[in-house]
């Protein structure tokens, strides 16, 4: 039985590298398309300025690139503490609270971002489903898709209470809602509508069932608690 272990080992180190590397080129590969217009916002992000950075779509993306490393070097430290203390699961608990953090705030701020009546334009709501999925394009609806992901892929690898996939539902459409309200009630010239609350809980479904092979695992027996030492025999 060691002996099969120890040979399935090594196929499977060298699938993770290559999903790694995979998911790196991609990464690299979305950074050089977009490479453009987020240097558009290079400058004034540089110079710490907020108009032109942090109130543009162009320079949030940039600045969560640029603080990626940061938010690798909080995964490491997580982690490292949790091994060090003998809890199970360390790298994966530790990656998936900061990967819900990091990908999830970016595009909460910038569906929060005013428009340019904020404050002066009366409030709009659309509650009619599926009438605006026309009016939002392509763009839109991956845009859509993509405020939830990581709070959808992330979330049930590290809250067992949240290991499937009508919780994540329950989560990505409630989460939407909070924010869908609060574009209503600050007035930022946003309509707050049925279809980004659909759009959003899908995003986060999609998401929470490209990351099942390690929830479902994870949900049997997870824990933040240092493994029990084992009692001395006799």
């Amino acid at each position: 039985m060691n002996h099969n272990a120890s040979m399935s080992a090594p196929p499977r180190r060298a699938r993770r590298i290559v999903l790694l590397g995979l998911a790196i080129l991609g990464m690299a590969s979305a950074v050089f398309i977009v490479r453009g217009p987020l240097m558009m916002s290079a400058p004034m992000c540089m110079a710490g300025r907020w108009h032109g950075c942090f109130d543009t779509f162009n320079g949030v993306v940039l600045m969560t690139l640029v603080a990626l490393p940061l938010a690798l070097l909080v995964v490491w430290a997580l982690a490292r503490r949790r091994r060090a203390a003998d809890v199970t699961s360390a790298w994966r608990m530790s990656l998936a609270e900061v990967g819900m953090v990091h990908g999830t705030a970016p595009f909460i701020w910038m569906t929060m971002m005013p428009g340019g009546g904020a404050g002066t334009v009366p409030a709009r709501v659309s509650l009619v489903p599926l009438r605006d999925l026309v009016t939002m394009g392509p763009l839109g609806i991956v845009g859509n898709l993509l405020v939830f992901a990581a709070l959808g892929f992330f979330a049930p690898m590290r809250f067992a209470a949240l290991a499937s996939l009508p919780r994540i539902l329950t989560l990505g459409a409630g989460c939407s809602v909070l924010v869908e309200t609060a574009q209503y009630v600050l007035r930022l010239d946003r309509v707050s509508s049925v279809d980004d609350v659909l759009v959003n809980a899908a995003g986060a479904v999609l998401a929470a069932m490209a990351s099942r092979r390690w929830w479902r695992t994870t949900a049997q027996a997870p824990s933040d608690q240092p493994r029990p030492a084992l009692a001395p025999a006799g």
